[in-house]
């Protein structure tokens, strides 16, 4: 509380959380330590310029810790500095990758196993972070299309156009 008594919102979280943008929108990938959170950016990552994204650019802005913030825009998502840049790839270590500073946050996928993602989601599924809320959808992150998976629902919240491709 504040010296007069009232509670001010929370700005910000640092979540357990891995966050790549396409363009410029970012999804926030949840899962526990050994998800795939990780791996699932750097397929994403390797993806570069290939359908469904129209030569839009990925990039990463966090790896394993996420700061998201409240802005009057919205929520922005971004990387502590003291990991900005850096990914760990399991089995090789930690590599340095091409990142942005920060990114509107647009999507949440939380990482699951196969039997637990829906074959139609509901576009209803929502998430709140900081107060707002945000669109949900599960993948299962080691399926050899998840990469793509990930490209496709980010395409939506950047508004691309598929026929044209």
């Amino acid at each position: 509380m504040s010296a007069t008594g009232q509670l001010h919102e929370v700005s910000s979280v640092n979540l357990h959380g891995t966050t790549v943008a396409l363009g410029d929108v970012g999804v926030l990938l949840l899962g526990a330590s050994g998800s795939g959170k990780s791996d699932l950016a750097l397929r994403f990552l390797a993806e570069h310029g290939r359908w469904p994204c129209g030569g839009l650019r990925r990039t990463l802005v966090a790896d394993d810790r996420t700061i998201v913030t409240l802005t009057p825009t919205g929520l922005i998502a971004s990387s502590p500095q003291t990991i900005a840049g850096k990914l760990e790839v399991r089995g090789v270590g930690i590599v340095e990758v091409e990142t942005r500073v920060s990114v509107p946050l647009r999507l949440v996928v939380q990482l699951v196993s196969p039997q637990a993602v829906e074959r139609l989601p509901s576009d209803d599924d929502t998430i709140e972070l900081l107060s707002r809320q945000l669109p949900l959808r599960s993948i299962s992150p080691f399926e050899n299309s998840a990469a793509v998976k990930l490209a496709l629902l980010l395409a939506r919240c950047a508004d691309v156009d598929r026929t044209a491709l």
